[in-house]
């Protein structure tokens, strides 16, 4: 679904270790995440780099429409 948005995360973090340390996870769990970040996983990942939840899951976290 969104590689830029995972990448984007790893590279903020310093790293897909960093990342996967940041959060709780392991190096593998992040590998697997290259089609789609967990919902659950989400709001931690914005917590660790400041990557907008919007940017990492725009189909869960998009602007409503009114």
């Amino acid at each position: 679904m969104n590689e830029k948005a995972i990448q984007a995360a790893i590279d903020a973090a310093g790293g897909i270790r960093s990342l996967a340390r940041a959060i709780g996870v392991t190096y593998q769990a992040i590998q697997s995440w290259k089609k789609r970040i967990p919902a659950e996983r989400v709001l931690d990942i914005e917590r660790a780099t400041g990557i907008p939840r919007e940017k990492l899951r725009p189909d869960l976290y998009g602007k409503r429409h009114a």
